[in-house]
C-alpha cells in the first residue's frame, strides 16, 4: 500500500488518512493508495465503515500539478470516485481545510459528508479552462440542484462549510479533530443503521433552461468557453442515465483540457507564481519592512497607503497643504471603509488603522524613522527628483526610496540622490489596494537586498511582481504604448474607435483601448505625447485629432467628455459626435481615403503589435522571461486570462504566422512594425517562447 495513505481500523470503521503534505494533493500514489485501502477494508469483514480524512492543513486541496502535461497514471481520479461510492460499505468523508476541484469530488464519492466550521469547498477547474472531470458537473446537481451547481462550476469560487451546508452538499458541521469528528459520525450513522447513500443513485436535477443558461454564462465569461461546456455537462446530468452522463463529462473534459484556452490558463496559473521567483535572490534577506512611507494622496497614493495598512504595515503619507492632508485621509478612509464593508477587516481594525497606524502630514521630517517610502506625485522629472532630493536628507540610513513613476527613467530620479543603491521602482497599478501587479523596476545601481524588499513587499501585499528593467514605460506600459499606436492608426486608416473597441471586448479584454483612454484619463495620453514630441521619430504616424478635444478640457470620464459622453456619476457611455468628426477633418489634412477594417483584421493587427513589442522587450532584457510580460499584461492591463498573456497566444497561433503577419504589415510601414530580431530568431529555429520560459534561469 502506498505510503500517502495511511491505513488504520479503529472499532467498525477503517480509517483511511491522506498524508501528502503539504496540502495533500491527488498525486498516482494518493490515488492508488485510496484505492488499495477500500480494497483492504472491503476484505475486513469486521469494518463496516470507511472514514476517509487528511492530514495536516487540509482534506484533499485539488489535482497534484506536478502531473499536468503528463499521460494519465491509473488509477484515473473518476474511476477512483466510482470505486469508493461503489463500495458496500458506509463511506464517510470528514474535511477540513480545503476540499477543491478533485478533493471535493472525491468527498462527493463518499456516501455522507461532515466538515469543520472553517471548511471551505468548491470546483475551480474553470480558471484552468476546465470543468470538473471526475464526476463534479454530475454528482452536484443531484445535491443541490441544476442552478446552484451551474453557478458552482462556472464561477469556480470558494464555498464556505455554513453554506455548503445550506446547499446540501455537508451532510453536518463539527468543530474538533477531523479524525475524531468523522468517527464519531460514522458511529452514530452506524447506530442508526443508516443505508449508504451513492450521490449517483439520487434523483436527477429538474430541467431548466439550458440554452438561457448557456448563453449567459458564455456572455459572463467573455468568450472564455469552459463556463459553457461546465452548463453542457450540468444538462448531460439531468437529462441522461448517470453512466452516459459521465461519459458526456468525460468527453467535454477532454475537449476542454485539449482547447488552446485551457492551455493558456494553466500557463497562467503556473507562471503567475513563477515570476516572483528570481534566482538571483535566493538567500538575499530583505530589509525589515515595518513602516512605509508614501508621498502623494492621490488617488495612488491613498491605494498604496490603503494596501499597506491593510498588510499590518504602518503608514505615514506627506501631502503638500492641510486641505490635501484632509482629502487623502479621506480617500484613505473611503477605502478601508470598503474593506469593512467587504468583511475583510472589523469596524475595531478600521479605527485601530485610522486612529494608529496611519499618520498624514505636510512635514518631510515626520519620515524620519520609516523602513522604505514611496513617492507618487506627478508624472514630471523635475517634480520626482526635488522629492527625491528631500527624501535623501530626512530618510533615515538604509530605508528603501521608491518611486512609482510609470514611465520616468528610475536611474536618473536615482542619480538625484546620494545613495543611488536605495533607489527602486515601484510601480503600482490604480486602484493600488484592489490591482494585483506589481513591476519592481530595478535601476543600474540598485542595491540586491533593495531588490529583495521590494519582491518581498509585494509578497505582503498580495502582488503579482515582476522584475523590471528601466526604459520609458518599463514592460507594460512600454508595450501598452505600442499597441495602442497600432489601434490609432486603424483609426486614422479607417476603423472606428467603437469597432476596434468592440472586437477586442468580444476578443476578451474587459475594456477596448478607447474606452481605457477614458476611464484613465486623456490627458496622460496627451500629456505623454508632448513629453515624446521633441524626440520624435519623422516616421512615426501620431493622430492629433484627440488632442482638440484635450485642449478644450475633455479628459474623459473624469470631466464627462472624451471617445464617449457620460452623465454625471454613471459609467454608462454612448459614443461622442465629435469624433467621428475630428478624425474625418485629420483623415482630409493627411489626404488619406479610409478603408473598411474586419474585426479579425482589427484583432490580429492589435495583438502582432502587441506580440512584436513584447518580444523586443524580452531581447532587450527588460523583462528577462516571456512569462514576465504575460503576467504584466494578464494582472495590469486586463488581457483575456484564458489566452495566458500575449506571448503565449502567440505560441498558440503559430510564431512563422505571426512574424509573416508582421512582415507583411511592415510593407505599409516599415517603421512601425519593424519585426523583432528574438521571434525572427525564434522562428528560424522553429522554437517559442515557452522554450525560453523552460530555459535554465540565469
Amino acid at each position: 500500500m502506498s505510503d500517502s495513505v495511511d491505513y488504520s481500523v479503529q472499532g467498525p470503521v477503517a480509517v483511511l488518512r491522506i498524508q501528502n503534505p503539504p496540502v495533500n494533493a491527488l498525486s498516482q500514489a494518493v490515488r492508488q493508495g485510496l484505492s488499495d485501502a477500500m480494497d483492504r477494508a472491503e476484505g475486513d469483514a469486521n469494518v463496516k465503515a470507511v472514514l476517509i480524512v487528511g492530514d495536516g492543513r487540509a482534506f484533499i486541496a485539488g489535482a497534484d500539478i506536478t502531473e499536468f502535461g503528463k499521460p494519465p497514471k491509473a488509477p484515473a481520479l473518476p474511476d477512483l470516485c466510482t470505486r469508493i461510492e461503489g463500495s458496500p460499505l458506509l463511506v464517510i468523508a470528514s474535511m477540513h481545510g480545503v476540499s477543491l476541484g478533485g478533493g471535493l469530488e472525491v468527498a462527493l464519492g463518499a456516501h455522507y459528508r461532515v466538515a469543520q466550521p472553517s471548511a471551505v469547498v468548491g470546483l475551480p477547474e474553470v480558471h484552468l479552462g476546465l470543468l470538473p472531470g471526475a464526476g463534479g458537473t454530475q454528482r452536484l446537481p443531484r445535491l443541490v440542484g441544476a442552478d446552484k451547481a451551474i453557478e458552482a462550476i462556472t464561477s469556480g469560487r470558494q464555498i464556505g462549510a455554513a453554506e455548503a451546508h445550506e446547499m446540501g452538499i455537508i451532510d453536518k458541521i463539527e468543530e474538533g479533530d477531523p479524525q475524531e469528528v468523522g468517527l464519531a459520525y460514522a458511529a452514530s450513522l452506524l447506530a442508526e443503521n443508516a443505508p449508504r447513500r451513492p450521490v449517483s443513485e439520487l434523483p436527477a436535477a429538474e430541467e431548466i433552461d439550458w440554452n438561457a443558461a448557456y448563453e449567459g454564462v458564455m456572455k459572463k465569461g467573455r468568450g472564455q468557453i469552459s463556463g459553457g461546456a461546465g452548463v453542457r455537462a450540468v444538462q448531460a446530468a439531468s437529462e441522461l442515465p448517470f453512466a452516459d452522463g459521465m461519459a458526456a463529462e468525460r468527453e467535454l473534459f477532454m475537449e476542454m483540457l485539449a482547447s488552446d484556452q485551457s492551455k493558456g490558463m494553466i500557463h497562467a496559473f503556473f507562471n503567475e507564481r513563477a515570476v516572483s521567483n528570481l534566482p538571483e535572490l535566493k538567500g538575499v534577506e530583505p530589509r525589515p519592512l515595518k513602516a512605509i512611507g508614501v508621498i502623494g494622496g492621490g488617488t495612488m497614493g491613498a491605494g498604496i497607503a490603503t494596501a499597506a495598512l491593510l498588510s499590518k504595515m504602518d503608514v505615514v503619507l506627506i501631502e503638500m497643504t492641510e486641505e490635501q492632508v484632509a482629502a487623502a485621509r479621506g480617500r484613505i478612509e473611503g477605502n478601508l471603509s470598503g474593506a469593512v464593508k467587504r468583511g475583510k477587516i472589523s469596524q475595531e481594525q478600521y479605527d485601530a488603522l485610522t486612529t494608529k497606524a496611519l499618520t498624514v502630514s505636510t512635514q518631510y521630517d515626520t519620515l524620519s524613522d520609516v523602513d522604505l517610502v514611496i513617492e507618487a506625485v506627478f508624472e514630471n522629472m523635475k517634480v520626482k527628483k526635488e522629492v527625491f532630493g528631500k527624501l535623501d536628507v530626512v530618510c533615515k540610513a538604509g530605508a528603501i526610496l521608491a518611486s512609482n513613476t510609470s514611465y520616468l527613467d528610475v536611474d536618473e530620479i536615482a542619480a538625484a540622490t546620494s545613495r543611488p543603491a536605495d533607489v527602486i521602482g515601484l510601480h503600482f497599478f490604480s486602484p493600488a489596494h484592489v490591482m494585483k501587479l506589481l513591476e519592481v523596476v530595478v535601476a543600474d545601481k540598485t542595491a540586491i537586498d533593495v531588490v529583495a524588499t521590494g519582491f518581498a513587499l509585494g509578497k505582503r501585499l498580495g502582488k503579482i511582481s515582476v522584475r523590471a528593467g528601466v526604459c520609458d514605460g518599463f514592460i507594460g506600459n512600454r508595450i501598452l504604448a505600442v499597441y495602442r499606436t497600432v489601434a490609432d492608426h486603424m483609426v486614422l486608416d479607417g476603423a472606428s474607435p467603437y469597432q476596434i473597441d468592440k472586437a477586442l471586448v468580444d476578443f476578451g479584454f474587459a475594456m477596448g483601448p478607447f474606452a481605457v483612454a477614458d476611464l484613465a484619463g486623456l490627458d496622460i495620453g496627451w500629456m505623454t505625447r508632448k513629453r515624446k514630441a521633441p524626440d520624435r521619430h519623422p516616421d512615426e504616424r501620431v493622430p492629433t485629432y484627440i488632442d482638440k478635444l484635450c485642449e478644450k478640457g475633455h479628459f474623459g470620464r473624469k470631466t464627462g467628455e472624451g471617445y464617449y459622453l457620460y452623465e454625471a456619476g454613471s459609467r454608462a457611455s454612448v459614443p461622442n459626435p465629435k469624433i467621428p468628426e475630428l478624425i474625418a477633418a485629420e483623415q482630409a489634412e493627411l489626404k488619406i481615403t479610409p478603408r473598411d477594417f474586419s474585426d479579425e483584421e482589427i484583432v490580429r493587427r492589435y495583438m502582432c503589435a502587441m506580440v512584436n513589442e513584447s518580444a523586443k522587450v524580452v531581447e532587450e532584457g527588460i523583462a528577462r522571461r516571456p512569462a514576465d510580460v504575460d503576467m504584466v499584461l494578464l494582472f495590469g492591463y486586463g488581457f483575456p486570462r484564458f489566452w495566458g498573456g500575449p506571448l503565449k497566444w502567440a505560441d498558440l497561433q503559430g510564431l512563422e504566422a505571426v512574424l509573416a503577419d508582421i512582415e507583411r504589415f511592415a510593407t505599409e510601414d516599415a517603421w512601425f512594425w519593424k519585426p523583432s530580431a528574438l521571434l525572427q530568431q525564434l522562428v528560424a529555429e522553429g522554437r517559442s517562447f515557452d522554450d525560453l520560459n523552460r530555459a535554465p534561469a540565469k
